[in-house]
């Protein structure tokens, strides 16, 4: 049986009020939380202070961000192609951070263009799944790679530890899940069944649950997802790794272009601490991206890690808005590149087929 085109409508109405929302949220956080840990006046005195080779650095380093942002579909859909695949990923990201609550058009979008790349329904769908899935592992995992490296700096404490042993809870949890459906078809119905077990204190409380059986979905996910998992699990992991640490690498190119003026050098392992940790923020869907959450806990690790308020406030200023702006513009440059070319296709391919669906006459 074919897979289905992942649908996904806007919500006019629930999107406005998402909208107001977040932006309420990203004001209130720019506004009045990071001048409460960082400096606006500091941070701007920092940049025009920049050296000419450290903006290039940051350039040398975005691109290299975009570049990795290409990587995670390649590795997901076999056969697709680099600018495809960057295609695809963009204007998701541009869809999911720029319309609130576009999340579910974003996938709809992602799963148009990879058919439309020749990749058949089943393998689209569980290409698109296992770049999520691996973007959520990858964010409950680094918080935890960012406390083993703030114990390796000499600055761990009692409180990072906790929140590395949560995520770590957490990670284990679901990837131990993952695994188990994983692993063989019997121990999927026997994850369904535990599933159904949970929720069955609930149905009668819960409409939407009250015929939820959740053993034929999570059996159909293994069947789709198995065989390509098996194949390229190392190549998924690899991408999106590529993607957060070449992100990452933007933010500590940025630190070390403000803090050059003043003959500071904060550690990498500090910086990664901080970037990592940050990332927490992505679980917390409040705001688009983690825009302005991200922001904040990413400013006060710093600063709590000896950091100037000015230098962590314009580092990340510098990494926001290169990591975030870049890519906006690019998703809608391929969304519009991969819109015009499915019409030039629709268009021929009506021209040599009749409305009766017999060729057209030459």
């Amino acid at each position: 049986m074919p897979a289905q085109a992942p649908t996904a409508t806007l919500d006019k109405k629930k999107s406005i009020i998402l909208g107001i929302i977040g932006l309420a949220f990203i004001v209130l956080i720019f506004w009045k939380v990071i001048p409460q840990i960082g400096s606006y006046s500091d941070a701007a005195s920092a940049l025009r202070g920049m050296s000419t080779v450290s903006i290039l650095l940051i350039a040398a380093s975005v691109v290299l961000y975009l570049l990795a942002y290409g990587l995670p579909f390649m590795a997901a859909a076999p056969g697709l192609k680099f600018w495809r695949s960057e295609q695809t990923n963009q204007a998701a990201f541009a869809i999911s951070n720029g319309i609130p609550g576009g999340g579910a058009v974003g996938l709809a979008v992602q799963f148009g263009m990879l058919t439309s790349f020749r990749i058949t329904p089943t393998a689209a769908t569980a290409a698109i799944t296992a770049v999520g899935l691996w973007s959520t592992f990858v964010t409950l995992g680094l918080p935890i790679l960012g406390v083993v490296a703030l114990a390796a700096s000499g600055q761990g404490s009692q409180a990072h530890t906790g929140v590395a042993v949560l995520g770590l809870g957490i990670l284990v949890a679901a990837v131990t899940m993952f695994v188990l459906v994983m692993r063989s078809e019997r121990l999927a119905t026997a994850v369904g069944r535990f599933g159904n077990a949970l929720i069955k204190p609930v149905r009668g409380r819960i409409k939407a649950l009250a015929h939820v059986d959740l053993v034929g979905p999570i059996t159909k996910f293994r069947g789709d997802m198995y065989g390509l998992l098996k194949s390229r699990w190392a190549w998924i992991t690899g991408a999106q790794l590529a993607v957060s640490l070449t992100q990452f690498l933007i933010l500590y190119v940025a630190l070390r272009g403000v803090e050059a003026q003043d003959g500071k050098h904060t550690s990498v392992l500090v910086v990664f601490a901080a970037f990592a940790i940050s990332q927490l923020g992505l679980m917390v869907p409040i705001t688009p991206g983690g825009l302005g959450t991200v922001d904040a806990a990413m400013i006060a690790l710093m600063v709590s890690f000896g950091v100037s308020n000015g230098d962590a406030t314009a580092a990340d200023l510098v990494w926001r808005a290169t990591s975030y702006i870049p890519q906006i513009i690019i998703g809608i440059i391929a969304i519009a590149l991969w819109y015009r070319k499915a019409g030039q296709v629709l268009a021929s391919v009506s021209g040599r087929v009749g409305g009766d669906g017999t060729p057209a006459s030459h």
